[in-house]
């Protein structure tokens, strides 16, 4: 059986891994609410964008890609048992409340569960990174961010809420991550769509103070969006696109 400290230290050691996500992008912030466009197609994700995984990742990453697809630029993002993230930092002068963007899926990741730690892996997600005061996070957990924060020598996010394309969840699922509540999961999309592009446009202030309403009566300042997939939990597979992400 685990003891506290190391149920600590595993858990820090995930959440650090959203740290280093901020803090390996280059020093490049967009202007007001503003999202730096992918980049043109054949090539890497423009700065700020910028790829990181878990501290000393040495499995696969996840690998995105600027393409035309449909007439329209969009990202490629493909899991091969990988993990990954494609980070955009910010440094906001009025707290944005509204992201729309457009996704699809060309491969479903099938074997995925949310609930469990085994399964958590995701064939799309979108999520908004939220500077909550530490001193708001319940006491244990306030420990964990502490123990990753001198682990990183950074601070990381100790909100973030993710809106993820699922196989077999109802819409409009809500649950925290099963490795650790400062992350929160909201299924947008369920089930195998292939190909066909799907439009969403949400009130993150309002999603954030939904499910963190209970630590934060007001909404703190939004550090980062990032995009991603992962399939190193399900040692699987998964292929989709996003584009067109509006920050307002």
């Amino acid at each position: 059986m685990k003891t506290t400290r190391q149920s600590l230290v595993e858990h820090a050691l995930w959440c650090a891994a959203w740290a280093v996500a901020l803090c390996a992008a280059p020093q490049v912030h967009a202007a007001g609410n503003q999202l730096q466009a992918f980049a043109a197609a054949g090539s890497a994700p423009a700065a700020p964008w910028h790829v990181v995984g878990l501290p000393q990742q040495t499995k696969p990453f996840t690998r995105f890609a600027v393409t035309d697809i449909d007439g329209k630029r969009a990202l490629r993002i493909e899991a091969v048992e990988s993990y990954g993230n494609l980070v955009h930092a910010l440094s906001m002068e009025k707290a944005a409340t509204s992201l729309s963007w457009r996704w699809r899926v060309e491969l479903l990741n099938t074997a995925v569960n949310l609930r469990v730690k085994e399964g958590d892996d995701s064939a799309l997600k979108v999520c908004a990174l939220w500077d909550l005061p530490i001193d708001n996070v319940p006491f244990m957990e306030r420990q964990i961010l502490r123990v990753a924060r001198s682990k990183t020598s950074e601070p990381l996010p100790a909100a973030t809420v993710c809106y993820v394309w699922d196989a077999q969840m109802a819409e409009g699922t809500e649950l925290d991550s099963p490795f650790t509540h400062r992350l929160r999961y909201v299924v947008l999309r369920s089930g195998d769509k292939p190909r066909q592009w799907l439009s969403e446009k949400r009130d993150i202030g309002a999603d954030f103070l939904k499910l963190f309403g209970s630590e934060s009566a007001t909404l703190p300042p939004l550090i980062g969006i990032a995009v991603g997939a992962d399939a190193d939990n399900t040692h699987s597979r998964s292929v989709g696109y996003v584009a067109d992400l509006v920050l307002e």
